[in-house]
């Protein structure tokens, strides 16, 4: 996205996250600067859609931009016509030993670029509003809604690559659009229930006699249902599934021995097994520890770390197994084209009020001073910590307040980032 096709509304939601702290939903790229390593991760993994299955992995300590990083890859992948879900790994909700729960987060996080293009994404249950986007296209080609889905399931019922109660499942789910003098209430209840499928929840006894579904998700098929969906999106015409695993927790330093082991395990069969799935492109996401941790890491497990491969300190490269962007170099210019990117930024959120804004030129000799000042083994990334410092710059620019000095403002930013 850029800025110069942004609305005020995109704007301001974009300059209220950075007030917060916490990379945008939408318009990442509008501000972003240094990003030659991700466009050539675009040119060669995402322009051309997804063929073969892939993996990748991405290193990055505190603060290095794991989540900066997979929003503007996001947003990439949208541009390239690909679906997206992005799924916190976390020790409590979707620990990696117990895949099933992993594969019900993947499903329930997964948008399309129509719904990121139009600010829809917010869905209760986006993959139905995937589904529902497959069916107003076939409806526009065809007499009516359900004749739409009808030719839809005849022909997702032939793929015998999907697995059979994918198949079932979201032949049903179109099928719930053609229905008629049926309360919306139990229509909606009706597409709950048949995306609960994914979860594993439900009754198996209800389910089989409503629908046909003939099997629950379970941690021994839970790979199997994934591979299905890969190709099932490229039936559907979409490029491909991008899926953004992030394990911001640290998940696998607090789990058990044998939990652990099964975390690794089901890595090690996905590695082994996403080669032949088409459509599935996974990006894992960790700390160092996650690599080179002696209790932890997947060093003790000979078999996975042959696999992945080990992390090397040097800038990454696109062909790599391990992307490590805390090798990744930003230079005073980036931090000065972010600058100007987020000053622009403003002018579209606050219109009437872009002549109080401070000028290019000091904001640009601020920040230079914001990072001269940054200690080198700080705790917090000179990344963050400048556009923390641009965004208030410019809020105390418009409300006609003293601009500190670069070393107080670094002092007292630093303070209030570590305290979070």
């Amino acid at each position: 996205m850029s800025v110069a096709g942004m609305d005020k509304q995109t704007a301001e939601d974009i300059i209220e996250s950075l007030r917060n702290g916490v990379p945008p939903r939408k318009g990442v790229s509008a501000y972003a600067a240094g990003t030659d390593f991700l466009e050539k991760v675009r040119r060669r993994h995402l322009d051309r859609g997804v063929v073969s299955g892939k993996i990748r992995f991405v290193n990055g300590s505190w603060g290095a931009g794991k989540t900066h990083f997979f929003r503007l890859l996001r947003e990439h992948a949208f541009d390239a016509d690909l679906l997206v879900s992005t799924v916190e790994l976390t020790a409590d909700q979707t620990p990696f030993n117990k895949f099933e729960r992993v594969l019900y987060e993947i499903v329930r996080n997964i948008t399309s670029p129509a719904m990121y293009r139009n600010g829809n994404l917010s869905e209760a249950l986006p993959f139905g509003e995937v589904l529902r986007e497959a069916l107003d296209r076939r409806s526009g080609e065809s007499d009516s809604r359900a004749a739409a889905a009808e030719s839809l399931a005849d022909e997702v019922m032939q793929r015998e690559d999907i697995d059979i109660d994918v198949r079932r499942v979201v032949t049903a789910y179109w099928k719930t659009f053609t229905a008629e003098e049926t309360e919306l209430s139990a229509l909606a209840d009706q597409r709950g229930t048949l995306l609960q499928w994914f979860e594993g929840e439900g009754q198996a006894t209800a389910l089989r006699r409503e629908f046909g579904v003939q099997k629950m998700v379970t941690k021994e098929n839970a790979r199997i249902i994934l591979s299905s969906l890969g190709h099932f999106v490229k039936w559907l015409g979409f490029a491909g599934l991008l899926i953004l695993l992030d394990e911001s927790e640290m998940t696998h330093s607090t789990m058990r021995k044998a939990s652990l082991k099964q975390a690794h395990n089901n890595l090690l069969h996905l590695i082994n097994e996403v080669g032949e799935t088409e459509g599935l492109f996974l990006i894992y996401a960790a700390v160092p520890d996650f690599f080179n941790d002696p209790r932890t890491g997947i060093g003790q497990y000979g078999a996975l770390a042959a696999r992945v491969g080990k992390l090397a300190s040097k800038p990454p490269a696109t062909l790599d197994k391990i992307w490590n962007l805390d090798y990744l170099e930003t230079s005073d210019e980036h931090y000065l084209e972010a600058a100007s990117n987020i000053r622009e930024i403003y002018t579209l959120a606050y219109p009437d009020e872009s002549d109080e804004l401070i000028g290019e030129a000091p904001l640009h000799e601020h920040v230079v001073g914001l990072i001269h000042e940054h200690p080198e083994f700080a705790s917090v990334s000179a990344w963050r910590m400048v556009i923390t410092g641009i965004i208030q710059v410019l809020d105390r620019s418009l409300e006609g307040e003293d601009i500190p000095t670069p070393a107080e403002h670094n002092k007292t930013i630093l303070a209030a980032l570590q305290d979070d």
